[in-house]
C-alpha cells in the first residue's frame, strides 16, 4: 500500500508522523479519537500520552508525496475552489440575504476499515429489510398494531400516514427502494444508528461529489488503498428501478424535483445529470388515464419512474395537501393503479419517526428471528406509559441529559419543536420538560 521511498526519505516521514500525532488535538474525554484509532479515556488530560496514530493514517501520511505535511494548506485551498467552482451549495431558507452556503467538506476523509464497513453493511441490509416489512404490514394486514407490537399511534396516528395508500401493492414488489441511514461512533469505537429517512433521502448527490473532490486532493492514497468504488451502486440503483417499473429495462425514469430554491437542488440537478435522469418540477408533467406524462414540445411523453426528493404530503394536491404546487394532481392514482413506480412508495414517512427506534430490537426477533446487527441509541417514546419513568430518569441525569424530540413533525396544525439536548439545560428547564412529558 505504500509509495516507494525514494520520493521522500524514511526519516522525514518519521518526524511529520511524530509532529502530527503530537499537535493534532485529541477527541474529547471520553469519545472515539479517529486520528489515533481509539477511546480517549474521561481522566485523559493531554494528547501526548495518547500519541501514536493508527496504522492506516500513517499509511496515509505516507501516500502524501515529497512536500508532506507541507502540502495540506495548498490542498485545502483547492478542495474549497472545486467547491465553488463546481457550485456545490446547500441553500438556507433563514439566510434571505445570501440564500446559497457552499457545501462544507472536510479535506481528510473519513476512513472506515474493512471489517467496521462489512458490519455496517450488513446492519443496513437488515434494517432496510425489516422497515420493508414493518412498512407492508402497515399498509396491509396490520397485525404489528392488532398484536399490541406497534402502538397505533405511531402509524395510522402518524402525520406522514396516509390512508389513500392502504391495501395497495407496491409497484414492482417493493415499497422501499433507497433509505438515509445517520450514523456515529460510540466512545468504543463501535457504530451506532441515530435516525433513519424514508421519504425524500438525501445524499447520494453529496457523496459523490464528495469522493471526486477529495480523491483529487489525494491521488496517490486512493490508488494505494483498497478504496471501495461508487459507481456499481448507482448502476445497481437505476436499473433495479426501471426493472420493476411497468416498462422494464426500457423505461423512462425522471427525478422529481421541488425546484431551485430547495435546500438541496444542487444535488437533485447533478444526481439527475449523472444516472442520465430527465430533471422534473410538478409543472413538468401531467396525470392522463391513470398514466404519468412528460410534458415537451414534441408532446406527451410517458414517464414509467420518479425518484422523488418531495415529501409525500405534498406530491397530490388532490389528495393530499391542497394548497401544494410541488406535486402532480392524479399521481397517487397513477401509483394505485400500477402505471408509475415512484421511488420510495409514497406513505413510508411514519417510519422516520425517532420513536420507532426503541421498538425495533423486538421487531427484529419478531418479524425476522434475528438481533440488530446495528444498534440505535436507546430511546424512549413517551406515548407509552412504561416508558416515561425510565426517560425522566434520563433527563434527570445532569451527565446524560439525552435529546428530546417530537414524535410528529410540525405540520398544519400540529405544533413541533426543535430536539432540546437535556445536558444544556438548567434544573428548571429539565422540570419543565419533565412536566410537559408527563
Amino acid at each position: 500500500m505504500n509509495e516507494p521511498q525514494e520520493s521522500r526519505p524514511e526519516h522525514l516521514d518519521a518526524q511529520a508522523m511524530n509532529w502530527l500525532a503530537h499537535q493534532a488535538l485529541a477527541a474529547p474525554a471520553g469519545h472515539w479519537d479517529e486520528l489515533r484509532g481509539l477511546a480517549i479515556a474521561p481522566t485523559a488530560q493531554a494528547p501526548t500520552d495518547q500519541a501514536q496514530m493508527s496504522d492506516a493514517w500513517q499509511s496515509f501520511i505516507q501516500h502524501l508525496g515529497n512536500d508532506g505535511l507541507d502540502s495540506l494548506g495548498l490542498r485545502m485551498g483547492n478542495l474549497q475552489r472545486q467547491v465553488r467552482d463546481n457550485g456545490i451549495t446547500y441553500n438556507v431558507y433563514a439566510a434571505a440575504d445570501q440564500p446559497q452556503r457552499p457545501w462544507s467538506l472536510d479535506l481528510f476523509p473519513l476512513m472506515v476499515p474493512e471489517a467496521h464497513w462489512q458490519h455496517i453493511e450488513a446492519g443496513v441490509l437488515q434494517r432496510m429489510q425489516l422497515l420493508e416489512r414493518i412498512m407492508a404490514d402497515a399498509y396491509g394486514p396490520q397485525e404489528l398494531v392488532l398484536n399490541g407490537q406497534l402502538p397505533a399511534a405511531l402509524i395510522q396516528g402518524h402525520p406522514a400516514y396516509l390512508p389513500a395508500m392502504h391495501g395497495v401493492p407496491p409497484v414492482g414488489g417493493r415499497y422501499l427502494s433507497l433509505a438515509a441511514f445517520d450514523l456515529a461512533r460510540g466512545p468504543d469505537g463501535c457504530w451506532w444508528l441515530l435516525s433513519q429517512r424514508t421519504q425524500a433521502p438525501s445524499g447520494l448527490g453529496y457523496l459523490l461529489e464528495n469522493r471526486l473532490i477529495v480523491s483529487r486532493q489525494f491521488p496517490k492514497a486512493f490508488e494505494g488503498f483498497p478504496v471501495q468504488r461508487l459507481a456499481e451502486t448507482y448502476r445497481t440503483l437505476i436499473d433495479g428501478l426501471k426493472a420493476r417499473s411497468p416498462a422494464g429495462a426500457s423505461a423512462h425514469i425522471a427525478l422529481l424535483t421541488p425546484g431551485p430554491y430547495n435546500e438541496t437542488y444542487f444535488e437533485h440537478a447533478y444526481l439527475a445529470r449523472y444516472l442520465g435522469l430527465t430533471l422534473v418540477q410538478a409543472e413538468d408533467l401531467t396525470v392522463r388515464g391513470d398514466k404519468l406524462f412528460l410534458k415537451t414540445l414534441q408532446g406527451l411523453q410517458r414517464l414509467h419512474g420518479l425518484l422523488k426528493r418531495v415529501d409525500d404530503t405534498w406530491l397530490d394536491p388532490l389528495e393530499l395537501r391542497a394548497d401544494s404546487a410541488l406535486g402532480v394532481p392524479g399521481l397517487l392514482r397513477a401509483v394505485r393503479s400500477g402505471q408509475v413506480l415512484v421511488a420510495n412508495t409514497p406513505g413510508s414517512g411514519f417510519l422516520e419517526s425517532n420513536a420507532l427506534l426503541g421498538f425495533m430490537p423486538a421487531l427484529a426477533e419478531s418479524i425476522l428471528g434475528e438481533e440488530l446487527v446495528l444498534p440505535a441509541i436507546p430511546s424512549w417514546w413517551c406515548g407509552e406509559a412504561a416508558a416515561v419513568p425510565e426517560a425522566l430518569q434520563q433527563l434527570a441525569e445532569q451527565g446524560l441529559g439525552g435529546v428530546i424530540k417530537p414524535t410528529y413533525p410540525s405540520e398544519g396544525a400540529r405544533q413541533g419543536f426543535e430536539p432540546r439536548l437535556g445536558r444544556q439545560m438548567d434544573q428548571r428547564e429539565r422540570d419543565e420538560w419533565a412536566g410537559r412529558i408527563l
